[in-house]
């Protein structure tokens, strides 16, 4: 068993493709025309970062109420976890392609972690390993 894919709420697919692939480097795996429940156009999109098994699906708000979702999916919490090898030129990178941080980067008992927004606003741990030399 694996979870195959979360899905985002966001505003636009194409800002949002930019920003996950662009942005954060991730790899657009499909972009494909479907149809809504009832009939209307729109589209399956699934990025996910490289050699990760896990993909996000990038789901367009559709109503008032998903839009209302959009930014808040997990009630303020972070809750996306993006663990990479490099965290500081991870996060230089990200700091200079203009992503917001919400907390500057700490050191944890499991390695260093800066929390930031994506591009409807949901907050993400940017994840590492502890600097050589600091405690852990």
């Amino acid at each position: 068993m694996q979870i195959d894919l979360v899905a985002v709420i966001v505003d636009e697919y194409d800002p949002a493709i930019e920003f996950f692939t662009g942005t954060l480097g991730f790899d657009l795996i499909e972009d494909s025309p479907s149809l809504t429940n009832d009939g209307r156009p729109k589209r399956w999109v699934v990025v996910r970062p490289p050699g990760a098994q896990t993909g996000v699906l990038l789901a367009r708000a559709d109503g008032e109420r998903q839009s209302a979702a959009m930014g808040d999916q997990v009630a303020g919490r972070v809750g996306f976890f993006l663990r990479v090898d490099d965290f500081e030129a991870t996060y230089r990178r990200m700091v200079a392609a203009g992503v917001t941080f919400v907390r500057e980067p700490r050191t944890e008992s499991y390695g260093r972690v800066a929390v930031f927004l994506d591009v409807a606003g949901n907050r993400w741990d940017l994840l590492g390993a502890a600097r050589a030399g600091r405690p852990g």
